[in-house]
């Protein structure tokens, strides 16, 4: 396991390296234009173009303008076509006319930025309709860029190549997150009795925000922090994580530096920001007695605060070596006896019971918010299988 750990940190640090060089401006100018041919390269594979018009000769028009450009290419002649090839393939740009029959490009083009495994996916929309009108409408759709026929091949292939830029940067940066994911996988798997642990956790902290009405993106963070809350601990050696008497002072304070050094490990990301009050925060308490801050009361973050108590109640009805596994209603004891005594949020306590005692958590249909959720779960767990195997 310590093999797996030193190289997903080795390939982090080379994914977080090379991204902030193209980025910072620290490379010379010659160095920073890379071509996407060379940033895909790092990636092992080829960009891959998805061109999508109802017009045969458009297409050929198309191709032949990148035929000495390294792509890989995909032809669509209607929207349900390019929808099956963007569901069986990793495209990395489409090229999409406006005016088709059935569903246009304005709704194809929704539609690949209204899910989540595709909303990134740059988009480059083609018309030969003149007027402001149409380059509004394509980039209201949400369009990355927008050209009118006639095309200047120069441009198109400067443009393509400036858009495939960007998406192999995006790439790199889901790489890093991707091993971080793997990283917190790795931490579960450690230990047996914890596996599975990070899938209820998220499921419980997810149900009790949606119970509050929180917006989708905290909806996100919960279910994310689920998988990171305790990345920090693949820096705790084996020795202290699985001591089966008592830590000392020096090992209960190494204990504690996982939710600082968790934190630590993923502030890089951007995109986890909304994550980190999660990871560093989880184990505060309501009277101010918890750490590493010792915030108090609403001063704890919120989606801490929520996952606090589902981590609590998992790992209270989950077997573990030093004890068995809890019943629901002995382990919603513990939480209350610990809620009057000052450590836990009394209101979020008092809901979880509910949902609880409700069967929300098993009876619960899915909503369309949570089943882009349950996509991602699986994802994020093949990703780490993958990267761990």
């Amino acid at each position: 396991m310590a093999e797996v750990s030193h190289l997903s940190v080795a390939r982090l640090d080379a994914v977080e390296d090379s991204t902030e060089e193209w980025t910072s401006g620290s490379l010379s100018h010659s160095q920073a234009i890379l071509t996407p041919s060379e940033m895909f390269a790092y990636m092992d594979r080829s960009p891959t173009v998805l061109i999508v018009d109802s017009q045969e000769v458009n297409r050929r028009v198309m191709r032949g303008m990148l035929k000495q450009e390294p792509y890989h290419i995909f032809e669509a002649g209607q929207a349900q076509e390019a929808i099956s090839i963007l569901e069986r393939e990793r495209v990395d740009l489409v090229i999409l006319d406006l005016m088709m029959p059935g569903i246009s490009g304005l709704e194809l083009c929704r539609r690949i930025k209204s899910s989540r495994r595709t909303q990134l996916l740059p988009v480059l929309m083609l018309t030969s309709v003149q007027g402001i009108e149409s380059e509004v409408a394509g980039l209201a759709s949400g369009a990355d860029e927008f050209l009118n026929r006639p095309l200047h091949p120069t441009v198109v292939r400067t443009r393509i190549r400036a858009m495939l830029r960007n998406k192999a940067a995006v790439d790199s940066l889901e790489e890093a997150e991707t091993i971080l994911f793997a990283l917190a996988q790795a931490v579960e798997q450690r230990d047996p009795y914890t596996d599975g642990h990070c899938e209820r956790l998220s499921r419980y902290a997810v149900e009790l925000g949606n119970a509050l009405g929180l917006p989708r993106p905290q909806l996100l963070a919960l279910h994310r922090g689920g998988f990171l809350h305790d990345i920090g601990k693949i820096s705790v050696p084996d020795s202290i994580l699985f001591k089966k008497s008592r830590l000392n002072e020096e090992e209960w304070t190494l204990m504690r530096s996982h939710t600082v050094r968790g934190e630590a490990i993923c502030r890089p990301m951007k995109n986890l920001a909304p994550v980190l009050p999660i990871i560093r925060n989880h184990h505060e308490r309501w009277d101010g007695s918890g750490y590493p801050d010792q915030l108090r009361g609403e001063g704890i973050p919120l989606l801490a605060r929520i996952l606090q108590i589902a981590d609590i109640y998992d790992a209270l009805t989950t077997e573990r070596p030093y004890k068995v596994a809890l019943s629901t209603h002995e382990a919603l004891e513990i939480l209350g006896a610990e809620t009057r005594c000052g450590w836990r949020d009394p209101e979020l306590t008092a809901l979880f019971a509910e949902l609880i005692e409700r069967g929300i958590f098993q009876h619960t249909m899915p909503t369309a918010a949570d089943e882009e959720l349950r996509k991602m779960e699986t994802s994020l767990l093949q990703m780490g299988r993958n990267l761990i195997e």
